[in-house]
C-alpha cells in the first residue's frame, strides 16, 4: 500500500494569523503540517486534528511566528524498526521525535518530523480508559514540545513538560492525562 500524505496548509492566511485554539486568547501561530498516514487512515484521527493539536502546543510553549513540521503514523512494523535504529530499542513506540538540526547561523521554521505508532496508541489507549482521539491528541503535543527542545530526562524537566503538556490539553477541552482514569 503507497503511503498517503496529506499536505494541510492554511486556505486564508490572513484568517489563520488572526486565528485562536479553543478556549486560548493568543493567537496561532502560521502552521504548515505535513501529515502522512503509513497505516490505513481508518479510524485514526484527521488532518485538522491534528493541527489543532500542534497549535494547542505552540500556543501553550508560548512559541510564536511560521512553523513547519511533519507527522507520519506508522505501524507496528516501522515504529519498531524507527526505535531500534534511533533509539537503540528493538520494540514499537508510542511517538517518536526528530527535532531539526541545523548549522550554526541558519534559522528555519521547519522543526521537524513527528512519528506516531497506530497500533502502540491504540493499544495504550484501551489500556488506559481513554479514547485514541485523546490518547493521540496527548501524544502529538508531546511530540511537538519535543521539537521544541523540552525533555523529560530529568524530574525538574519532566514536570515542566508535563505542565505544557496539560496546559495545551485544556486548551483543547481534553483531560490531564495524568490524573485522567
Amino acid at each position: 500500500m503507497a503511503p498517503r500524505i496529506v499536505r494541510s496548509t492554511p486556505r486564508n492566511t490572513a484568517h489563520r494569523r488572526n486565528a485562536r485554539v479553543a478556549g486560548s486568547e493568543s493567537p496561532v501561530p502560521a502552521l504548515v503540517l505535513h501529515l502522512n498516514y503509513g497505516v490505513p487512515r481508518r479510524g485514526l484521527p484527521a488532518a485538522q486534528s491534528f493541527r489543532r493539536w500542534v497549535s494547542a502546543a505552540l500556543v501553550a510553549s508560548g512559541h510564536g511566528g511560521t512553523v513547519e513540521l511533519s507527522i507520519r503514523l506508522v505501524g507496528a512494523r516501522e515504529g519498531r524498526a524507527l526505535n531500534r535504529r534511533y533509539r537503540g530499542r528493538d520494540y514499537a513506540t508510542n511517538v517518536l521525535s526528530f527535532p531539526v538540526e541545523m548549522p550554526d547561523g541558519f534559522t528555519t521554521p521547519l522543526l521537524g518530523d513527528i512519528v506516531l505508532c497506530a497500533p502502540v496508541l491504540a493499544g495504550e489507549a484501551r489500556a488506559q480508559g481513554k479514547t485514541l482521539r485523546q490518547h493521540a491528541a496527548h501524544l502529538t503535543i508531546h511530540g511537538v514540545l519535543h521539537l521544541l527542545g523540552h525533555d523529560h530526562q530529568r524530574a525538574r524537566e519532566t514536570a515542566a513538560m508535563e505542565a505544557l503538556e496539560t496546559d495545551a490539553l485544556a486548551l483543547l477541552r481534553l483531560p490531564d492525562p495524568y490524573t485522567y482514569g
